[in-house]
């Protein structure tokens, strides 16, 4: 039996952090999706399906692309969507990646944007 490819470990890790984590109108899930070339975050209220704000670093006027530095802007400007929306708080939802490089700098640009999570 060949090992899992590092897709197939990525899902597993993507299922088995959604297994305990949902997003509620009081408290959205903030889900970080990465690829290569860029990143992008959603806050989502699981209960009705709805997406409260969304930032990417495909937006116009975000520099950098997929790197740290865009990871960080994307961090700042869903934590000020996020207050336009009237939420504070939220459940970090890290996609199966490992908290570490970009996704690291979002969310810590995003609790010091003002998210609590």
């Amino acid at each position: 039996m060949s090992a899992p490819t590092r897709a197939a470990r990525r899902d597993r890790r993507r299922r088995r952090v959604r297994k305990k984590i949902t997003g509620t109108a009081a408290r959205p899930r903030l889900a970080v999706h990465r690829s290569n070339r860029h990143i992008s975050a959603q806050l989502i209220d699981d209960e009705t399906g709805r997406t409260v704000a969304a930032a990417s670093s495909r937006e116009a006027g975000v520099t950098g692309g997929g790197n740290i530095t865009a990871a960080g802007e994307i961090g700042r400007l869903i934590a000020e969507r996020a207050r336009a929306a009237g939420t504070t708080t939220v459940t970090f939802d890290r996609g199966g990646n490992r908290y570490h490089g970009r996704v690291a700098a979002l969310a810590d640009a995003a609790r010091a944007g003002g998210l609590e999570f």
